[in-house]
This record gives structure tokens, C-alpha cells and sequence, in this order.
């Protein structure tokens, strides 16, 4: 946004956005054009865009309710640079891994987190088994994986 948000702001500035496909174009198509739509959504998040939306919001507040993903075919992503969740340490250490909680979990949802080391990142993702099993069996999804 311009201007940025202050570094201690603290408030719900979460804008969410969607791409729908057809299975069939992701099967031609590969998971590169996925990325590629992601990214095309992204971008469309211009400062005017944002505070349009939040303009919208306060004329009509409406709370995002997190459902289960499970029978739409959907997959979803979040997350928030803003929490430093490894420079954190509550009396035990600091932190080896990041999990979200329960509630924040669902058949379809991918979670990324800045990683432990500078630049790196850790990813959530929350499937079925059968979906977790055809990904395994998938070659092409496994190519990345394995360099």
C-alpha cells in the first residue's frame, strides 16, 4: 500500500482474491499456468484496489468465516510476513517448526511461513490422503522434489 502500513500495526489487513480453472485446462496447461494465474490475481492488487475494498468494507463490514474446503475442489493459500514467529522465544528455546492451529486447517489449504534462515520459507499444506497419495504416484509433480 502506499504508504505502507506502519511496522506496528497490528489490525486485519487481509484482502482475499481467487482463480478459478477447469481441471482439464491444469491438466494441459501444467501447474506453472496455476502460478501464472495466482500471480496475474496478485497484481491486480493495486493501492487503489485495496483501499477501494476497504472503503467497501466500511460501508458494509462482513467477517470472512473459514469453511472446509474439502468438497469444492479448492485449494487456498495464506499467510503473514508480518509475524516473526522465529525471532520469538517464550522461555523454551526458540522455535524449530511453525504449525497453524487446528481451526486453521482444512482439505485444500496451504499455509507459507518466512522460514528459520534469511530468505527461506516453510510450507503448510493440509490434503487428504488420497489426494497426498495420487501427488506421490504423480511423476511430473515429483520432478521438482527431487533436485
Amino acid at each position: 500500500m502506499i504508504p505502507p502500513l506502519d511496522e506496528g500495526y497490528f489490525g486485519n489487513a487481509a484482502i482475499f482474491g481467487g482463480v478459478t480453472m477447469k481441471v482439464g485446462e491444469i491438466l494441459e496447461c501444467g501447474i506453472g499456468k496455476v502460478a501464472l494465474e495466482m500471480n496475474k490475481m496478485i497484481m491486480l492488487r493495486s493501492d487503489e484496489k485495496i483501499r477501494d475494498d476497504y472503503e467497501c468494507w466500511l460501508r458494509m463490514p462482513k467477517l470472512f468465516e473459514v469453511g472446509n474446503l474439502a468438497g469444492s475442489n479448492s485449494l487456498a493459500t495464506s499467510s503473514s510476513q508480518r509475524f516473526d514467529v522465529y525471532g520469538n522465544d517464550f522461555g523454551w528455546g526458540k522455535p524449530v517448526g511453525v504449525r497453524s492451529g487446528g481451526s486453521n486447517k482444512s482439505n485444500g489449504k496451504i499455509t507459507v511461513y518466512a522460514g528459520a534462515e534469511e530468505g527461506s520459507i516453510d510450507i503448510e499444506v493440509c490434503l487428504s490422503f488420497e489426494i497426498l497419495e495420487a501427488l506421490g504416484n504423480d511423476a511430473e509433480f515429483l520432478v521438482p522434489s527431487s533436485k
